[in-house]
Formats: structure tokens, C-alpha cells, sequence
């Protein structure tokens, strides 16, 4: 197996203007920003879209440059002898539309006004963003996807993606996600919305040419990064380890655990590169995921899914439940449609889809192989 190598963002900007979205609300220009790995076939029928999740962007695989620590963060997958073979497949990830990673989003200039969308920016779906990754498609010219995969708000994509898009795709892999929001979910997202409203520093959105709401953005990444892990996973890292506390420190209200210290630090790391509009606006997005509401039923939505579906769940995830999971394959089987559960076990929680990359190799790379024959 081989990894990418250096890798580049590229950018495209579709020639339909305004960009209409679902809600109706224009977008008076779009720029997507993305990557590709391997090579397209002169059919154009090799393709693999990968799909991130909130806070992901279009770097999966490969370093951008040679002073890189990490590469991208699927990079055990994608590659020459990998799951995603490079060496078969021609694998593309852009940011999502609402992203703040190249993409236009709440953070990119409105070229009405030569000011940030902010809270301007319209209201989208995770249809909206499909759509938007079909134009980026159809300019690259694949033809045919071998497969559509993503975790999370990637594996809401995918689905999507099945269902409003069937002949293009030959397969579709959803992992550790959901057909609709539960409510426990959208009350996870709500709180970390409230954390950046009450920043002072957020303004209505308006907070571009002063302090951006740091405070607000990396306490919703600590609510968030709370729910990622499973209690083991928590349990394995910490246990109830104190941060290098002096005896005389012990009833001092302010020492810290060392899980404490971890989450500030996850909240400080987001800060550095994300947009806490985007984060708004993302997290809406995935409220208002119903793969059914176009439809008349969450059930009818399901009858419009004509390709094989391998839903991958892991065995410790609360956040989405592996009943989410199986529930996806049962709905596509009671519809007469071909679908297949794998368990990633792992007692890392919703992110064992970020972590397990050698159960996941495995269960992807069999289910490709009866795809492709």
C-alpha cells in the first residue's frame, strides 16, 4: 500500500447564476473547493465521492505540503492498495456548501455587497450541498460513482445522494449516521448554538472586522467533542486523572481534570480554523436532515434507493445509536431494495468512523470487491 503524496486544492466556480437552493433563496455565485486522488477513466465510470463530515473539509488524503504533521483525515483509507484504491479509483472530497474550508459559506464575501455573507447567508439542506457536489461532478465528467461514502453529515450525503441520484451511483456506504435527526441530536446541536449566541463577541453574526466569538465556538466544540466519545473511551483516556495537582491544590475550585484540559484544548484547536457562523449554519443543516420530507412518507424516500447500500455502524456510538443503522438497512430491504450492516467495534464512540481505519478497510474493501466484481 502507498500513501498520496502531495496533494492541492483546487477550486470551480459553476457558470448558473444565482445558485438556486432548495429553499428557494439564491446564492448569487458558488465557489467549491475540492480535491481528487487517482486518475478518471476515459468512461468516466471510476469515481468514488467522499463525503466529510461537520467539521471536515476537501483535504482526505495526501499532504499539501512537505512540513505537513498530518495528512488528510480519511488518509488511511484513500491510496494506492488501499480501501479507496488510487490505483483503481478516482476519488474525489470537496467542502461542503456552508463550509468555511474554500466553499462558500456564511463566511465567504457576498459579491453584492463586498462584506461576509454572515447571517445572510441563506438557510440550507444536505440536499443543498448533493446538489451542489453533482455540479462539481459533472464538470470534472464522471460519468458514474463506484461508490458515494461518508460519516456522520457525510453518511447523511450519502444517502442523499442514493436516493435523488440513483443512476448515477453503482453503490452507496453511509457509516455511523442517520435517515432523519433524532431529537436527543438536535438538542445536542441547539446547546452548541446557544454557546456561540451568547458570546458577546458574536454580534448577530456581524463580528468579521473585530473578535470573532472565540469563547462561544470552543465551548460548542467541547459540548460536541463530549458526544463524539463513548463513557469507556473517556474512562481509558482519563479515569479521573488530575492535571498535575499539588496536594494543597485539591479543594481549589479551579483544578483541573485532565479530561477538562482536554476539552479546552479541543475547543481552543477549532477556533484556530473554523468559522463559528459555518458552525450554525452546518449544524441547522444536519437538524433539518429528513431524507423523507420531499416525500410523503420517510418510507417512500427509502423505495427511491435502487443501488446496494452497506451501512457501517459503530458498536459504542451514542450519539448515532447503531439502531440508526440497521434501521437504514431494514427500511431499504422492507422497499424491495439490496442493503447490508456492518459493525465497526470500537469503544471509541461516534469517532471510531475517524479512528478504526483497519476494520473499516476491511469491511469496505470486501463490499467494493462484489461492486466491481
Amino acid at each position: 500500500m502507498g500513501n498520496i503524496g502531495i496533494v492541492r486544492t483546487a477550486y470551480y466556480s459553476p457558470d448558473r447564476k444565482p445558485w438556486v437552493l432548495e429553499s428557494g433563496k439564491t446564492l448569487p455565485e458558488l465557489t467549491i473547493a475540492y480535491e481528487t486522488y487517482g486518475t478518471l477513466n476515459a468512461a468516466g465510470d471510476n469515481g468514488v465521492l467522499v463525503c466529510h463530515a461537520l467539521t471536515g473539509d476537501a483535504h482526505a488524503a495526501g499532504w499539501h505540503s512537505p512540513q505537513d504533521r498530518v495528512p488528510g483525515w480519511w488518509d488511511p483509507l484513500i491510496g494506492p492498495g488501499r480501501a479507496l484504491d488510487t490505483d483503481k479509483y478516482f476519488v474525489i472530497c470537496s467542502n461542503v456548501l456552508g463550509g468555511c474550508s474554500g466553499t462558500t459559506g456564511p463566511s465567504s464575501i457576498n459579491p453584492v455587497t463586498g462584506k461576509p455573507y454572515g447571517m445572510s447567508f441563506p438557510v440550507f439542506t444536505i440536499r443543498d450541498m448533493v446538489h451542489v457536489q453533482k455540479a462539481l461532478l459533472d464538470y470534472l465528467g464522471v460519468k458514474q460513482l463506484v461508490t458515494v461514502i461518508g460519516g456522520s453529515m457525510g453518511g447523511m450525503q450519502v444517502l442523499e445522494w442514493a436516493i435523488h441520484y440513483p443512476d448515477m451511483l453503482r453503490s452507496a456506504i453511509p457509516i455511523a449516521t442517520a435517515g432523519r435527526l433524532a431529537a436527543q441530536t438536535i438538542a445536542y446541536n441547539q446547546t452548541q448554538r446557544e454557546a456561540i449566541y451568547l458570546d458577546p463577541n458574536w454580534k448577530e453574526g456581524n463580528y468579521y472586522e473585530g473578535e470573532p466569538p472565540r469563547r462561544g465556538l470552543a465551548l460548542a466544540r467541547m459540548i460536541g467533542t463530549i458526544t463524539y466519545k463513548s463513557i469507556q473511551a473517556w474512562d481509558n483516556k482519563f479515569a479521573r486523572a488530575f492535571s498535575g495537582m499539588r496536594p494543597e491544590d485539591y479543594y481549589e475550585l479551579h483544578q483541573r481534570f485532565e479530561v477538562e484540559n482536554y476539552l479546552l484544548y479541543q475547543g481552543e484547536k477549532l477556533v484556530k480554523r473554523f468559522d463559528a457562523n459555518c458552525y450554525l449554519y452546518l449544524t441547522k443543516a444536519m437538524d433539518l436532515h429528513d431524507i423523507g420530507h420531499p416525500f410523503n412518507s420517510y418510507e417512500e424516500a427509502f423505495k427511491r434507493i435502487r443501488v446496494p447500500v452497506l451501512s457501517i455502524g459503530v458498536s459504542s456510538d451514542f450519539l448515532y445509536p447503531t439502531y440508526q443503522q440497521k434501521e437504514i438497512v431494514s427500511m431499504i430491504l422492507k422497499t424491495g431494495g439490496q442493503a447490508y450492516y456492518e459493525e465497526i467495534h470500537s469503544p471509541y464512540g461516534h469517532d471510531g468512523f475517524l479512528i478504526e481505519f483497519g476494520q473499516q478497510e476491511r469491511i469496505i474493501s470486501r463490499f467494493l470487491a462484489q461492486i466491481t466484481g
